[in-house]
């Protein structure tokens, strides 16, 4: 076995003590590589985190407290093999979905947070991402707290069907109510990848849009566009510095440097005076959270003999 193939395999397996950077094929040592935020030594390239790792680098130890943790699929459509990818992926993260949420302190600030991981089914986005993010920006809302949410995503999960579909339109409208109603800020984090369902909806409706160096952030793939528009696109195609070229970022920040520009936004915003107070629409409803659910579960059901 070379060398290469060793250190392959041994950042595959649980507690592995070596890595090769994707781009330059430079070998890491995995302890190193955390301490810097797994960006590559010799190129700076951002390797992926996990949605635990990214929290760790982002809110003060000791506040963070998680919503929604046992919160997991019903294979609504009894699609082929999801179930056991699901226990599959379950058991390789230490997750129930794609997606982490609940509220913590930055720098002192309380924020709500939600962070997609990429290992979990490629960060795909499912009836549960859309549920947890739901109640994470209608409680945000309630308490009037800066939300942010941190993109990893290969978009919708095609094993739900249209139901994941719909989780489009459903973060999108408690965005609405967030954002142009409560007049609250939402700070959208694209990291890579950032594709499909996900940048045709939550990720691309920030109030600020951050990205990381690199970071490939897009709908379709290249060679479908390609192959559509019957054009050789650019080499840089889809990368957040393209996108921030064209507009559609508004800044690109590497991965160490995160916490203080987002502790600095957070200051210039919590310090400006508000020219309107937002105000939460009689209609509006906040999702229940799990006890509550399961009260008036108990109160709905037939009473036992």
């Amino acid at each position: 076995m070379s060398i290469l193939s060793w250190i392959k395999k041994d950042s595959q397996e649980e507690g592995g003590l070596w890595t090769r950077c994707d781009k330059c094929g430079a070998v890491l040592y995995i302890k190193h590589l955390k301490q810097n935020h797994h960006v590559c030594f010799s190129c700076h390239s951002h390797l992926q985190m996990t949605s635990r790792e990214r929290l760790q680098s982002l809110i003060d130890p000791g506040t963070w407290q998680p919503f929604d943790e046992t919160l997991s699929t019903v294979d609504p459509l009894k699609f082929y093999a999801y179930a056991s990818r699901l226990k599959d992926a379950q058991h390789h993260t230490g997750l129930q979905d794609s997606v982490i949420t609940g509220t913590g302190l930055l720098e002192g600030i309380p924020i709500a947070l939600g962070i997609m991981d990429f290992h979990f089914m490629g960060g795909s986005m499912g009836s549960v991402v859309g549920e947890k993010l739901t109640r994470l920006i209608e409680y945000a809302t309630y308490e009037g707290l800066i939300l942010i949410l941190v993109c990893a995503s290969g978009g919708a999960r095609m094993h739900e069907g249209i139901l994941s579909l719909m989780q489009m339109a459903k973060i999108s409208a408690a965005l609405n109510v967030y954002q142009n109603q409560a007049h609250l800020m939402y700070i959208a984090v694209l990291t890579s990848p950032t594709t499909g369902g996900v940048t045709a909806s939550f990720a691309m409706l920030g109030d600020l849009i951050l990205a990381e160096p690199n970071a490939l952030i897009g709908f379709a793939g290249r060679r479908v566009i390609e192959q559509t528009l019957q054009e050789k696109l650019p080499e840089n195609f889809q990368t957040a510095e393209y996108l921030l070229e064209h507009g559609l970022l508004d800044l690109i920040i590497s991965r160490e440097f995160f916490k203080p520009a987002l502790y600095e936004i957070l200051c210039f915003y919590n310090g400006c005076l508000r020219s309107k107070q937002g105000k939460i629409p009689r209609h509006f409803v906040q999702s229940f959270n799990l006890l509550t659910e399961e009260k008036l579960r108990r109160s709905l059901s037939p009473r036992l003999p």
